[in-house]
């Protein structure tokens, strides 16, 4: 846990700042005084300048090539860096920065910077130089020898090999691609519809989101799609057309534009998995992943459907038994009842009543408890840098060090509620690679949770991505920044934070953050009370999931030319709820852009993070003998091993599916 010389922070624009405006106020804070312009151009000359060094590097590289022992490794990892750092500013000015100025700057310079990659990739002076390397493989260690096979698969996988027609159509796909996503994540990004109600039928809202939704001169309150509103909509709300017309608005984002930038994506993925000799874009796609072809996706999601069909069945009848009570005439029970009847029965059949639960999560207390949890957990102490620029006030940062010696670790950035422009999900983005020596790793996390109090499912979720964070940190004191941080493969990315959300769910855990109005901390029994009602709808909820993963699989093996077809066609074979007529899912499944065709790996890690999990014991979570050498074996390589012989290491053998099967059983 510890780098072999002190690196500064990336230095960023100052923070905008209005004397007394609340910071939900200040997305466009300081445009006037000049903040965009220094923003644009801490974006431009971060952008160009790490892509000039890239070239200088590559060059240099090229120079070199005649002498294999002139560290060519070490001129192409430099290449590297700057291109990381290069491609991590664009990629996150582009979903987060409040002025569209500097996001549609920071979108350009993305779209110069993969073709730039491209090109490289198929630059055969490179490929030659670097493939000299393989007579030499005796003088490199372990680590580098990973890292020339890898680097030689990717110029591979780029068509370096290829006539000079399909290298040259390959450029144009990618360029096209690289276009078409960035169109794709904006219309998500931007795309918030809402819909406009009488205050009577806020109904069942908790007090708080009722005065924070005051009626406009109409008399109506206006209820939008992005998360802080239609989570708890959907849930509490007791008027059952508003919540199946919030529901039908939050499936239409993105629709119709969507629907023609998907299809293009889907052809150009195909076309240049076929031009590359592959049989469709999953087989290109999983060549570089742990389950490693197409074939083994399919297999993969109807083992898990097939697993999980006895206790959907079973639930999905106790849902529609509940709904009935209200509706008699019902034969079925879709998406728009879904969440508001499973908080019913949770209350009904557990006493666990979520407005009740939410009472012991203020954000900030949450934020402060996630913190000192990792901190505990990994040895590590965050250290707030009030002062340090941001590109909104709303941005918390912290500088990480390590508990025992106090060494700066990295920086990270928490940017975690909602405002216009910025990216709608929850994601962790990488700023600054770690490299050891060189660079400590910055990284953000970005989220759109509530201000006040907030969901247990939103503590859950900042659990997980937290998970990112940490990994990004913790592995970003690499040699090679190739596998620095979360480089692991992709289908193994998700267990870390998979595994952390257990966290969220340990009575002790909870109670050293969530206490009430009155300061009393959450109450055990009421935690057991949860953690039973989280078994219920299991089941349906992984059939669920591998509605998402088939559609992910199915568009990119065989694009289909009724996108909106293929999803009911899909939702019906796997999913327990019916599709909604007239919503468009695929037009707003923004995974579907950086997934591609790989929404399974979501599940695969599930079940690699439930056997990691079952090395703790559940009775004292901070036994820092596990979860040190968890930290040691699993988070701190980065992406210098593969991810199956770290969890071995971890575990003292190789993973398997029994604890994943023991869990999706308990469901039952």
């Amino acid at each position: 846990m510890t780098v072999d010389a002190e690196a500064v922070p990336l230095a960023l624009p100052p923070t905008p700042c209005v004397p007394g405006a609340h910071s939900a106020d200040r997305a466009g804070a300081g445009q006037a005084d000049g903040t965009t312009a220094r923003w644009l151009r801490f974006v431009a000359d971060r952008c160009d300048g790490q892509l000039e060094l890239a070239r200088v590097r590559v060059a240099q590289l090229k120079a070199s090539a005649a002498d294999v022992t002139a560290g060519l490794l070490r001129v192409w990892n430099d290449a590297q860096i700057a291109i990381s750092h290069a491609m991590s500013t664009s990629s996150l000015f582009a979903e987060v920065h409040p002025s569209e100025e500097v996001r549609s700057l920071a979108e350009e310079r993305g779209r110069a910077i993969q073709k730039f990659v491209t090109e490289l990739g198929q630059d055969r002076d490179v490929y030659d130089a670097l493939t000299s390397l393989e007579s030499a493989t005796d003088a490199l260690d372990p680590s580098a020898r990973r890292l020339l096979r890898l680097t030689l698969r990717d110029f591979r996988r780029a068509g370096v090999d290829r006539d000079e027609a399909t290298r040259a159509r390959l450029r144009e796909l990618s360029e096209l691609a690289v276009g078409l996503g960035q169109d794709f994540s904006r219309t998500i990004r931007d795309d918030v519809r809402s819909i406009r109600i009488s205050p009577q039928r806020l109904a069942g809202l908790p007090a708080d989101f009722v005065d924070a939704h005051p009626a406009d001169g109409d008399g109506l309150v206006t209820i939008t799609t992005d998360y802080p509103d239609v989570v708890p909509f959907r849930s509490f709300a007791r008027d059952a057309q508003a919540r199946r017309e919030l529901t039908v608005a939050f499936l239409n984002r993105g629709w119709p534009g969507n629907d023609t930038l998907l299809a293009q994506i889907l052809r150009c993925r195909d076309e240049r998995a076929t031009l590359l000799g592959y049989r469709n874009w999953p087989d290109f796609d999983a060549e570089v992943k742990m389950i490693a072809t197409g074939d083994a996706i399919a297999a993969f999601i109807e083992r898990i459907a097939d697993a999980a069909r006895d206790s959907a069945e079973r639930d999905y009848d106790v849902l529609l038994a509940r709904l009935r009570l209200d509706q008699p005439e019902a034969q079925r029970i879709d998406a728009a009842d879904v969440p508001y009847y499973a908080e019913l029965l949770r209350q009904e059949n557990f006493d666990v009543d979520a407005q009740q639960v939410r009472g012991y999560f203020d954000f900030e207390r949450v934020r402060a408890g996630l913190l000192d949890v990792t901190g505990r957990l990994f040895g590590l102490r965050y250290e707030p840098v009030p002062d340090a620029p941001s590109w909104h006030p709303d941005v918390a940062v912290y500088d990480v060090l390590g508990a025992e010696d106090g060494r700066r670790l990295g920086r990270i950035y928490l940017d975690l509620h909602p405002r216009a422009g910025k990216y709608k999900h929850a994601a962790q983005f990488d700023l600054v690679s770690g490299v050891a020596g060189r660079s400590l790793p910055e990284g953000a996390l970005v989220c759109n949770f509530g201000r006040g109090l907030i969901e247990h499912t939103d503590v859950v979720t900042l659990f997980h991505e937290f998970g990112h964070l940490v990994h990004h940190v913790l592995g970003g004191q690499q040699q090679w920044s190739r596998f620095s941080g979360v480089a692991t493969e992709w289908d193994f990315v998700e267990a870390p934070s998979q595994m952390l959300e257990e966290w969220a769910w340990d009575a002790d855990v909870l109670r050293s953050f969530a206490v009430n109005a009155a300061g009393v901390p959450i109450p055990r029994e009421l935690v057991g009370r949860m953690r039973a009602a989280k078994e219920f709808g299991r089941g349906y909820q992984a059939c669920t999931q591998m509605f998402y993963a088939a559609l992910s699989y199915r568009l990119h093996a065989s694009p289909p030319g009724d996108l909106t077809a293929a999803v009911r066609e899909l939702q019906a074979r796997y999913d327990c709820f019916p599709y909604i007529e007239g919503t468009h899912f695929h037009a707003s499944f923004g995974h579907l852009e950086g997934y591609g065709s790989g929404y399974y790996t979501y599940m695969w890690s599930l079940v690699i993070a439930k056997d990691m999990f079952s090395a703790f014991d559940p009775s004292d979570l901070f036994d820092t003998r596990v979860s040190y050498r968890y930290r040691d074996a699993v988070l701190a390589p980065g992406g210098s091993r593969p991810a199956a012989d770290m969890v071995a290491d971890f575990l003292g053998r190789p993973y398997d599916f029994e604890a994943f099967a023991r869990w999706l059983a308990a469901s039952a």
